[in-house]
């Protein structure tokens, strides 16, 4: 599909900074992973490749999601609310999605004590990957 052909994305309501916040959910679990921040070329980009790619707010640069980890996101969906301001992007991971070694990037808990609870296992060192 040619990016042209995509009116859909001139209809995206992209905030100050033109970035649109992207929840990635796995497809296959539903499991929210993230939230990243997208432009334009991010979104065009996850298009035209099948790999999920974001615009890195402290870096100011786009990245593909696992060009260091190889933990990319395949694309298998994209979905857009009804104020057409926010993305749902579901995608197939592979490994890990958070950069601290965690499926998700939500696998803390906040107890009714108002501690945090590690919910999920840890994947990997980010040590080792993140050199």
């Amino acid at each position: 599909m040619k990016i042209e052909k995509m009116e859909i994305i001139n209809r995206i309501k992209f905030n100050t900074q033109g970035l649109v916040p992207a929840i990635i959910q796995e497809d296959k679990t539903k499991k929210v992973l993230m939230l990243g921040w997208m432009n334009r070329e991010a979104i065009e980009k996850t298009i035209l490749t099948n790999k999920v790619h974001f615009w890195s707010r402290s870096r100011g640069k786009l990245w593909l999601k696992g060009e260091t980890s190889g933990h990319y996101q395949i694309l298998r969906r994209i979905h857009i609310d009804c104020d057409e301001d926010t993305l749902l992007i579901k995608v197939k991971q592979i490994k890990a999605a958070c950069h601290k070694g965690y499926r998700s990037c939500f696998f803390r808990e906040i107890t009714p004590q108002g501690s945090l609870k590690v919910v999920e296992n840890k994947l990997f060192d980010p040590g080792e990957v993140y050199k």
